[in-house]
């Protein structure tokens, strides 16, 4: 066997054994065995509730620990055919099984990153908001560059991705925008993307050719399911009805069928205009208002990381997750952990997976460190 790949089957090796003791792997078949018994029990769908959350519970450690067998199964076995590849003199063989090795390699690395989405939330669907901020049109083109960032991001993991609500600038670019990402841990690795975002560039709008910072912010908050209640009654609430702007066609764009529904004890203002129907983006507002009010409930109960930290104040100097710089160089970096990509073009189509990874493992295990400014 060749020293690259053998390098890559001890990495795998090491992955495995990690991703086992994360588990607990004892302690989860003898969790996943009573889980079984129980499932068996017609008793259990006396309660519903309690029933879904068994079942939801079960298949979790079902799929865990079914997915670590199949990495170990099919990682003896590509070892095994470039044994024989080998013996036998023949390279197709052994070429099939390395390209198996290194498909291995990238899986571990997203089920070690799935390790670190625990949270109560994390597997949910998700909101995602952008906000531009001071600067007028330099920002809000901005803000859009960033809205393209994420529904392209969305698009590459294979997400449904939906526009609900977007307020356009006044010469270019948008004020506001909602976006909703349905796909697997949606919440779980946008919600580090919460904060300021910084650009540095040469303005496309400055007739004099000068450098300009501008500000966006990007808030994130995961879809309530079923299952989690959070009532709130229209009492606490005011509901506002507007004309929707933005593309939507003449419908859309003549009628008061957008709505802006504001929490007053808290403040927190949500808005929709997707839909030609009124009673539909009422609706839709009235979940994003219970998605907001449920991750402020998660905020409470969990440790408040920098980013969700920084989408809360104002949008500037100091607050800022990440820098993307255009000119004088190129350069994107995280301020959280570090991390930077020399092609910002890249990042800004939607390649953000290494900055929310890294992000992700520096919550978890890093701590929170202090928020240095790029030039």
């Amino acid at each position: 066997m060749r020293a690259e790949i053998e390098t890559i089957v001890d990495e795998i090796k090491q992955a495995v054994s990690l991703l086992r003791r994360h588990l607990d792997w004892d302690q989860s078949l003898k969790e996943l065995e009573r889980l079984n018994a129980k499932a068996e029990d017609p008793a259990i769908w006396d309660d519903p509730q309690e029933a879904q959350k068994l079942m939801k519970e079960r298949q979790r450690l079902d799929e865990a620990i079914a997915g670590i067998r199949a990495l170990e199964q099919s990682l003896s076995d590509s070892i095994e055919l470039i044994e024989m590849g080998e013996e036998e003199g023949d390279a197709s063989i052994v070429k099939e099984a390395e390209t198996t090795i290194r498909a291995l390699q990238k899986e571990v690395a997203q089920r070690q990153i799935d390790t670190l989405l625990s949270g109560e939330a994390d597997s949910n669907d998700t909101y995602l908001e952008v906000h531009s901020g001071a600067g007028g049109t330099e920002s809000q083109d901005w803000a859009s560059m960033l809205l393209r960032m994420y529904m392209r991001w969305g698009e590459r993991a294979q997400m449904k991705v939906e526009v609900l609500e977007q307020n356009s600038g006044e010469e270019a670019g948008i004020k506001s925008a909602t976006i909703l990402l349905k796909g697997h841990n949606a919440y779980g690795r946008l919600k580090v993307e919460s904060g300021v975002h910084r650009l540095v560039r040469i303005s496309p709008y400055d007739s004099a050719a000068r450098r300009h910072t501008s500000f966006a912010s990007v808030w994130v908050y995961p879809v309530v399911d079923d299952s989690i209640q959070i009532d709130v009654s229209e009492g606490d609430v005011r509901i506002d009805t507007y004309r929707a702007s933005g593309a939507g066609g003449q419908h859309v764009n003549t009628t008061d069928s957008a709505v802006r529904i504001t929490h007053l004890a808290t403040g927190i203002v949500v808005q929709c205009q997707s839909e030609r129907s009124q009673h539909k983006n009422r609706a839709t507002a009235w979940n994003m208002l219970r998605a907001r009010l449920y991750e402020e409930e998660l905020k409470k109960r969990e440790e408040v990381a920098n980013a969700t930290a920084a989408s809360k104040t104002e949008i500037g100097w100091g607050h800022q997750i990440r820098s993307y710089v255009l000119q004088p160089y190129q350069l994107v970096k995280d301020l959280r952990t570090g991390v930077e990509h020399t092609t910002p073009q890249d990042v800004l189509d939607g390649d953000l997976d290494e900055f929310i990874e890294a992000a992700l493992a520096h919550r978890v295990h890093g701590g929170e460190i202090s928020v240095q400014d790029v030039d």
